[in-house]
């Protein structure tokens, strides 16, 4: 069926939505915006969807919402009357259209007899992965598009263990979605009907309550927030996202009393009207938070993306200015806490273990092999982190400690299966005043690590390339490493190819294969002789292409040129194949 046939349907629909309506009147004269509106449909993969909000089928709507809760509806009934009773709870973030997603959601899996939980406002992505284990749900529904510019909106499914699903699951979803034909014609459930019957439950205090009582559980050192947690000054900012609350409390819950929110980014605003990117990744994120630390002399500034998943961390370095720190290096501060504290105190686990990604620094694997705890790695994606959790739960062969990944999402407690801000912001706390109570500062911290495990680095490009002919360009890319791999790079001969689609690690001197264990993905990664290292991943969820670098050095002046040499080559030779 042609763009124009679904546009055609879309048009003569007489019960459509009346303001996707107006939009589809609004750009009429516009073939090419209208092509681009239902050329495809809103592609349902392995982490759910997520796109630019708008009518069409290749746009996030209410019908597009009800497409994707039909099919997860079909996978529920497929899965069992016990499924179908245990229900799916839905949470959201500040976005535009969140709620009314929700409401929607919700009342397509009523109109299938499934009972629905949704929250009384919006809530962060891990408080959801908490409640599908708390109320013991068959599956959970998060509507955001996590840190994505304002115009785009997203829907992610959750498995009854509280993780994202994984390939197996996702692709059992993605079937029963693409079975669903028309997306105008997919029934749903009254609201208040469905409250009536008990379909429909709004939930909240307890919830949190019950997310608190276990956040708790994490601290190491309550004794030393007990003396210094009323001096450690804190500044946090949600970035107009869903943290507020469970941070807010569960910083004072630990014992820190002096914290001071940014006041222009504290409440929720889906046009993230104060940042370029509500993204803590993005350094400039944190310019008004970097204000409020100079004025209050801030010890740790924290800063989470809409939905809470992600965590910022900024500090002082030695000349006194703040710095945003990268993902890997929060995550590489907060695991060397973590295990020297838990050996300290007796309570490390002989079978422990840590689990990172394969774009994820190395300087974790060294730290944890330094308390003699193996680490593991998954593809890129928190769920395969979350997987590895359920899997050693079953078979008992690990306890699970720590997991992180580079983009600024980490995991210490279990009681959630996604990376999760709030987590991260309390447990950061607890090491900045445990450094505080020694005279120090997480900087001082972190270089302390470079000095006895190595000087680490790493850095992300990415380079965005839409519509049919960027996603072109980005397999010619990939197809052009994958054919002629490099044999060295910066001077450095390349000793290890891992084709993560081809599922085959190659040793470029002896020509010997093995093979890979992880699902198939389009990812491939170069190792290099120095430890050194690049991978090219194209994104689950955008029209872009990743370079993932990492390097290790001697000292930071042997770091910084072999990293600068590093990704200059590797993206100079990427630059000539797009420009061609």
């Amino acid at each position: 069926m042609s763009w124009k046939t679904v546009y055609e349907k879309w048009q003569a629909d007489e019960g459509l939505d009346q303001d996707l309506k107006k939009q589809l009147d609004a750009i009429a004269g516009d073939p090419a915006k209208l092509e681009d509106c239902f050329y495809k449909n809103l592609e349902f993969g392995t982490g759910g969807m997520r796109g630019e909000i708008g009518p069409g089928t290749n746009r996030l709507n209410i019908y597009t919402v009800r497409k994707a809760s039909e099919g997860l509806a079909r996978y529920i009934l497929s899965s069992g009357e016990e499924a179908v009773k245990r229900g799916v709870v839905i949470a959201h973030d500040p976005r535009h259209f969140s709620a009314e997603f929700t409401l929607e959601a919700a009342k397509t899996l009523g109109a299938h007899g499934i009972k629905t939980f949704i929250f009384d406002s919006l809530r962060p992505t891990p408080v959801l992965s908490f409640a599908v284990r708390y109320l013991h749900t068959f599956s959970g529904i998060v509507i955001t598009a996590s840190h994505n510019p304002p115009q785009y909106n997203g829907y992610k499914v959750y498995d009854e263990f509280g993780g994202q699903l994984p390939p197996a699951e996702a692709d059992e979803v993605i079937k029963f979605v693409g079975s669903v034909e028309d997306e105008l014609t997919v029934k749903v459930g009254d609201e208040q009907a469905l409250k009536a019957e008990g379909l429909l439950q709004i939930i909240g205090k307890d919830v949190d309550d019950a997310y608190q009582e276990n956040l708790k559980k994490l601290s190491l050192n309550p004794d030393i927030i007990k003396k210094v947690g009323s001096n450690l000054k804190i500044v946090f900012t949600p970035l107009h996202g869903s943290s507020y609350h469970p941070i807010v409390n569960g910083l004072k819950n630990w014992g820190f009393t002096n914290v001071t929110v940014v006041k222009e980014q504290a409440e929720p605003d889906p046009e993230f009207s104060t940042v370029k990117s509500p993204n803590p990744e993005e350094h400039t994120a944190f310019k008004i938070a970097i204000d409020y630390g100079k004025k209050l002399d801030a010890d740790i500034l924290l800063g989470t993306d809409p939905d809470s998943d992600r965590l910022g961390v900024a500090v002082k370095d030695e000349q006194g200015e703040y710095t945003v720190l990268t993902g890997n290096q929060t995550g590489a501060v907060l695991l060397d806490y973590l295990l020297t504290q838990r050996k300290e105190k007796g309570t490390l686990p002989e079978n422990g273990i840590v689990v990172k990604t394969i774009v994820t620094s190395e300087i974790g694997r060294t730290i944890a092999a330094a308390f003699g705890i193996p680490t593991v790695d998954t593809l890129t994606g928190f769920k395969f982190i979350g997987e590895k959790i359920h899997e050693y739960e079953l078979t008992g062969a690990h306890t699970f400690l720590f997991g992180y990944e580079e983009s600024y999402g980490c995991l210490i407690g279990s009681f959630v299966r996604d990376k999760d801000a709030v987590q991260a912001a309390v447990f950061a706390a607890e090491v900045a005043a445990y450094y505080k109570s020694k005279g120090k500062s997480i900087y001082d911290a972190l270089q302390d690590i470079y000095e006895k495990y190595g000087y680490f680095e790493e850095g992300l490009e990415s380079l965005t390339l839409k519509g049919i002919q960027g996603k072109e360009e980005i397999d010619s890319i990939l197809n052009d490493f994958r054919d002629h791999p490099p044999v060295q790079v910066s001077g450095v001969a390349v000793d290890v190819i891992e084709d993560y689609e081809k599922s085959v690690t190659t040793n470029v001197k002896s020509g010997s294969k093995t093979a890979i264990t992880l699902p198939v993905s389009n990812v491939l990664k170069y190792k290099l002789d120095d430890g050194s290292w690049f991978c090219l991943r194209p994104s689950g969820t955008e029209p872009k292409i990743k370079f993932y670098f990492g390097v290790q050095g001697k000292d930071a002046a042997d770091r910084d040129t072999k990293f600068a040499a590093l990704k200059t080559e590797v993206m100079d030779r990427v630059h000539g194949l797009v420009s061609k």
